[in-house]
C-alpha cells in the first residue's frame, strides 16, 4: 500500500519481465499494439497489458477490499439485518438483498477517489512500460516544454475525472433512494 506505483512498476517489470521471463513470457516493456515485421498489420499483444494492469490495480484493491469488509461487518450488526435473519432468510440472501446495497456508499466514494490517483500513477506506469498513451505524451511534452499539449492533456484528464464523479453521483441515487433529493 505504501509503495508508489512508479516504484512498484519498476519492481514488477524487473522481477516478472527480466528475472522470471522464461517462466512468465512477459516483457519488461512493450506497447499494447504491435506492428508486424513488414509494417502492414497491427495486432494486439494482450500479454503486455498484464503487468501495467496489476501495478495500477493492486494498491486500490487492498483499500477497497478492507473498506468493503469493514462496512459489511458494520452493516451486519444493524437491526434490519437481524430482522431479515429472523424471517428465515439465508446469510447469502441477507447479504445480496439487504447488506451489500446498503454498504456500498463508502466503497464507491473510495473508488472514485482512487481513480484520480490511478490516473496520476498511469502517467509514470505508461512511461516505465513504454506504452504509447496519454501519460507518455505528458512526460514527453514536459521534457520539451510543449505547453499546449500539457494543457490539453490536463484538460482531458480533468474532464474524465468530472465525468467519473457525475457517474458516481448517478450511481449513488440508484443505490440509495434517500440521495435522490
Amino acid at each position: 500500500m505504501s509503495i508508489p506505483s512508479f516504484f512498484s512498476a519498476i519492481l514488477f517489470a524487473w522481477f516478472f519481465g527480466f528475472i522470471l521471463h522464461t517462466y512468465t513470457n512477459l516483457e519488461m516493456t512493450g506497447s499494447l499494439y504491435v506492428v508486424d515485421d513488414f509494417g502492414e498489420q497491427v495486432y494486439i499483444q494482450w500479454k503486455n497489458l498484464i503487468l501495467p494492469a496489476i501495478v495500477l490495480g493492486i494498491r486500490p484493491l487492498a483499500v477497497i477490499i478492507q473498506l468493503m469488509r469493514n462496512t459489511l461487518l458494520e452493516t451486519f450488526n444493524k437491526d434490519y439485518i437481524r430482522t431479515a435473519k429472523a424471517k428465515g432468510l439465508t446469510t447469502f440472501q441477507v447479504l445480496k438483498t439487504h447488506a451489500l446495497k446498503n454498504s456500498l456508499n463508502p466503497v464507491i466514494t473510495a473508488i472514485s477517489g482512487w481513480f484520480a490517483s490511478m490516473l496520476a500513477g498511469a502517467v509514470f506506469v505508461e512511461y516505465i512500460f513504454n506504452w504509447n498513451g496519454l501519460g507518455k505524451e505528458i512526460v514527453n511534452a514536459l521534457n520539451t516544454l510543449d505547453l499546449p499539449v500539457i494543457m490539453g492533456s490536463v484538460l482531458v484528464i480533468a474532464s474524465l475525472f468530472i465525468v467519473i464523479n457525475i457517474m458516481v453521483d448517478i450511481f449513488y441515487s440508484w443505490l440509495d433512494p434517500r440521495v435522490r433529493l
